[in-house]
């Protein structure tokens, strides 16, 4: 009897760019909730969840591209995926 142990390697920078983002969401057990955080310098924020899975907090009202963009390399970021670097003046930060 052998034992199968399922190993899940990173994706690629391409796939998380070209998967509509929905799909990137559910398989990477991603919730993404609007912020209560209304003021315009603010894109997201990203949240290990304590019962495993993610949590992105994104301004409300922003741009779909903005909240897009964003998701995608925050979630780059969380899986360990160097991804491009986003446009001036935004930028990630850990705090």
């Amino acid at each position: 009897m052998s034992l199968a142990i399922a190993v899940r390697t990173a994706p690629s920078a391409d796939y998380l760019l070209d998967t509509p983002l929905p799909e990137l969401l559910a398989e990477f057990d991603v919730l993404l909730v609007d912020s209560r955080i209304t003021d315009p310098t603010f894109t997201g924020g990203a949240v290990r969840r304590q019962g495993g899975g993610l949590l992105f907090s994104m301004r409300p009202g922003q741009p779909a591209w903005e909240r897009d963009a964003a998701a995608r390399v925050m979630l780059g970021r969380e899986l360990g995926v160097p991804m491009p670097p986003l446009p001036a003046p935004y930028q990630l930060a850990e705090v």
